[in-house]
């Protein structure tokens, strides 16, 4: 069983990117579909799929690449199971002075901290990536 999911998929995308795989599959669920859309809308990710295997689904990601550099220099979980981070419209956090984005968990879903800002919502700070 696995306490943390999202970070879990964070972890694959960051060990593919590392070695330079073109694709990575991460166990499927609502929120992780989610927050793969999420990095396709922004341009960190090539394209995705939905893939049933078996008896479940996963999500065959492809990895987006400049040459042979990754466009995901990185990704950090912020808020975990044991410590969740929430933060109100204007504290939003600002990740490399607005070249990296923050995946933000909100009533209205998941947007990017400048979605979010637009909107006027907080929420829960699930990662950064840049």
């Amino acid at each position: 069983m696995n306490t943390d999911p999202i970070a879990d998929a964070l972890t694959r995308i960051r060990n593919a990117n590392t070695v330079k795989h073109s694709n990575v599959e991460i166990p499927a669920s609502k929120l992780k579909v989610e927050l793969v859309k999420l990095l396709k809308e922004e341009g960190y990710v090539e394209n995705y799929e939905i893939v049933e295997k078996g008896n479940f689904k996963v999500i065959d990601v492809t990895l987006k690449y400049v040459g042979t550099t990754p466009v995901i220099t990185g990704l950090k979980r912020v808020s975990t199971p044991g410590l969740r981070t929430y933060s109100k419209s204007k504290n939003l956090p600002k990740v490399m002075d607005g070249l990296g984005i923050a995946v933000i968990s909100t009533s209205k879903g998941l947007m990017t901290d400048r979605a979010a800002r637009a909107e006027k919502l907080g929420g829960e700070i699930l990662c950064y990536v840049w």
